[in-house]
């Protein structure tokens, strides 16, 4: 298998492991954010891009006795808007009235601004999927050949600003860890009474503050003291039988992706958050001013990558009858939220990735009330751990390495 035909094997991993399994909750719940008045508005969350092909793998922790380790629309206005703008902004970014924003980049079906129905949820499992598959990639080797497998590291970073204070930020980080196995080498495990048992490390550990490996398919010695990597292998009589089993319910499927472990990533908070948020409301009767500073942070990732698809959703009630924005924003009035897409946001992009969405909003049955917003991006290449993977032993090759991080549920409040 070439590196383009391996590249289709990880497109539909998704940015985080299920949470309802027990054992797993213990890092994954949100009970410092969520279990505020604010678990009332996360009602909804993106739609779903879960790929048929890769049904949910079982995922629990539990005691096992490892074997040996193997060997080796309103009409908008571009005029300036006054009142909330005047307010300081904590990351000094300059008044934009008289430039462009970067061109907005077409977003694919799962990603539209339609299928985010509550600006207060952005769901890390069901954050859109990045990539199509183009077709099958099949395989067909013997039993002593070099047998080709892909690996995705995905994360997914969590974070709630609450005004301009940056002490109270609140993060959380989570990741995973998925192997993709083309679909012919299912027929070589099951030719093979004793294939050979995938070994891998997980490398720069030194930031990820739990690793849990899937209970039913990986072995891990937990006596390992070396603090920057970690050695896992798989139980190969329950990968293999897992393996039929996405098989039969999906015949056709060119490969079968498989959740391997979780872990959670140490965090330092607003220093944690690749793109620091501050919001300001001013709600008066006829009129609502809404403005929303932001900071590309790169201290924050292992390697600086760019944010791509960056989109922020603003609800506003009070009846809006017009709004002006800058730069310029749309209005959704059946969910009554107005939304900016930026393309990306780097070191490269103007005032090295800073700057200030604006409106104002005119009302019929003012005043608003102030809402909780909710960003959404995705990062490909890097992960904000700096964890790697490598394959050890022999038997298998890693035909592919994908990295990403993507927004969870990311929200600001003023």
């Amino acid at each position: 298998m070439n590196r383009n035909s391996s590249s289709e094997e990880l497109t539909k991993s998704k940015l985080s492991a299920p949470t309802n399994e027990k054992g797993n909750s213990d890092f994954l719940a949100w009970d410092p954010l969520f279990s505020s008045s604010l678990e009332s508005s996360s009602s909804a969350s993106l739609a779903s891009s879960s790929s048929s092909a890769r049904p949910t793998t079982p995922l629990s922790v539990g005691t096992i006795v490892p074997p040996p380790r193997p060997a080796s629309r309103p009409k908008l206005s571009t005029g300036k808007l006054s009142g909330i703008n005047e307010i300081p902004r904590p990351f000094s970014p300059p008044l934009t009235s008289n430039s462009s924003p970067p061109p907005a980049a077409p977003l694919a079906r799962a990603e539209s601004i339609s299928s985010i129905s509550s600006s207060a949820s952005l769901s890390a499992a069901n954050t859109p999927t990045v990539g199509v598959s183009r077709g099958p990639s099949p395989v067909s080797l013997g039993n002593q050949d070099t047998l080709p497998v892909a690996v995705a590291l995905t994360e997914s970073v969590n974070a709630y600003f609450k005004g301009a204070d940056p002490t109270k930020c609140i993060v959380k980080i989570t990741g995973d860890m998925t192997v993709s196995f083309p679909s012919g080498i299912i027929k070589v495990f099951t030719s093979n009474p004793s294939p050979a048992v995938l070994c891998f490390r997980v490398k720069n550990t030194s930031k990820l503050e739990q690793i849990l490996p899937n209970a039913q398919l990986v072995y891990s010695d937990q006596s390992q003291s070396d603090s920057s990597s970690k050695d896992f292998w798989m139980n190969m009589q329950a990968i293999t039988v897992y393996l039929k089993k996405l098989s039969e319910q999906n015949p056709s499927a060119s490969y079968y992706n498989v959740d391997v472990l979780k872990y959670q990533v140490s965090s330092n908070g607003i220093q944690s958050t690749p793109l620091n948020l501050a919001t300001y409301w001013k709600c008066n009767a006829s009129t609502t001013d809404v403005r929303v500073d932001y900071k590309y942070n790169p201290e924050s990732m292992n390697v600086p990558s760019t944010l791509s698809n960056v989109q922020v959703v603003v609800p506003v009630d009070g009846g809006v009858t017009n709004m002006q924005s800058l730069p310029p924003a749309k209005w959704n009035a059946d969910q009554m939220k107005a939304y900016w897409k930026i393309s990306s946001i780097s070191e490269k992009s103007e005032n090295g990735g800073s700057g200030s969405l604006r409106a104002k909003f005119e009302l019929s049955e003012g005043p608003s009330k102030p809402a909780t917003l909710a960003v959404q991006f995705i990062s490909e290449g890097s992960t904000l751990s700096g964890a790697d993977v490598e394959l050890v032993g022999t038997g298998y090759r890693l035909s592919l390495l994908k990295k990403r991080f993507a927004t969870g549920r990311y929200m600001a409040d003023c």
